[in-house]
């Protein structure tokens, strides 16, 4: 008999189930089995020779009698538990063939990812979660035009445009400034529903009632906390290391870049996609696609297994439009 090497990764197939509503399919795994009484998505290991695809269409039939048509890549997780090591491959399911029912002994449920925190859930599966919130394109201010109006008005136009997760950085401003900015745009963020996290010290961020920090790579290489008010942290990283670094630190979800040349970096070389790939198939949170890039390239960013694209001139409008 062959015994596994504990230091390999268990391949585990999961599914989004969603239904039309925008609800997801979860399951209570049973008390006697590992992780018993906590909910998890649909799914199991990945038998050797199956693909992910593969392994669903199974998992799911044995689990919930359901025949399904694997859609994309959702988010990749890899995760160590200690005694063992887990590799996520959550895809995306829309399409399904029969009514799902519990054919294990679990309890399921139809629930929004706002409902999702109030369940108990395996370590592995919260990035999961987070994904599911958080939308695919993440807008980062410019610090121009000087005048404030105008910039607001800019930022704005964004917001109509779809975008609902703002970062404000603004180093150029004082105090006095930023904390008026600040809570202007917090008005204009609550306007249209959208998030809005600071990139400055996190007393700043509280005062204007952001929903979060955003830590930069140099916070984050000197030590950070989470604040415990924030409902969202992001954080920009370079490399794996720095992915790394802030999951550990609690980071929500994080940056990475830059991903292609940008003209606010000349000197900079972009990593290209297929190095970005290899650090998202790392990363213990979801990851966004920074530098070089704009909503025409969320598609390839998620092929990557990221959550989509962050950009300041990508997903701001053209000065005049």
């Amino acid at each position: 008999m062959t015994v596994a090497d504990p230091s390999t990764p268990i391949p585990v197939a999961a599914a989004v189930l969603r239904g039309g509503d925008g609800r997801v399919l979860v399951q209570c795994r049973p008390r006697h089995l590992d992780h018993g009484g906590v909910w998890e998505f649909p799914g199991g290991k990945i038998e050797p020779g199956e693909s992910v695809a593969d392994a669903l269409i199974r998992e799911l039939d044995e689990e919930l009698g359901i025949r399904v048509r694997p859609g994309a890549l959702r988010i990749r997780i890899p995760w160590d538990y200690g005694r063992r090591r887990v590799v996520l491959h959550v895809l995306e399911v829309t399409e399904w063939c029969g009514e799902p029912v519990a054919r294990e002994g679990q309890s399921v449920a139809w629930l929004t990812p706002e409902e999702m925190p109030a369940f108990d859930w395996p370590a592995a599966n919260w990035p999961i979660i987070r994904a599911l919130q958080l939308p695919d394109r993440y807008l980062i201010t410019p610090q121009e035009p000087a005048d404030v109006d105008t910039w607001l008005a800019r930022v704005e136009a964004a917001l109509a445009g779809g975008v609902r997760l703002v970062q404000m950085r603004r180093p150029d401003l004082d105090a006095e400034a930023w904390m008026a900015l600040g809570r202007a745009l917090r008005a204009r963020c609550d306007a249209h529903g959208a998030w809005l996290l600071a990139n400055a010290p996190a007393e700043w961020a509280r005062a204007v009632g952001a929903d979060g920090v955003h830590w930069s790579a140099p916070a984050l290489a000197e030590g950070v906390s989470r604040p415990a008010w924030a409902r969202w942290v992001g954080a920009s990283c370079h490399d794996e290391l720095e992915l790394e670094r802030a999951a550990d630190c609690g980071a929500d979800f994080a940056l990475l870049s830059p991903v292609q040349w940008t003209p606010s970096h000349p000197e900079q070389t972009g990593m290209g996609w297929e190095r970005f790939a290899e650090g998202v198939a790392g990363a213990r949170l979801p990851v966004y696609a920074l530098g070089g890039v704009g909503p025409a390239d969320i598609a390839r960013a998620r092929e990557c297994g990221a959550q989509g694209v962050a950009a300041i001139r990508g997903l701001l409008p053209e000065a005049g439009a």
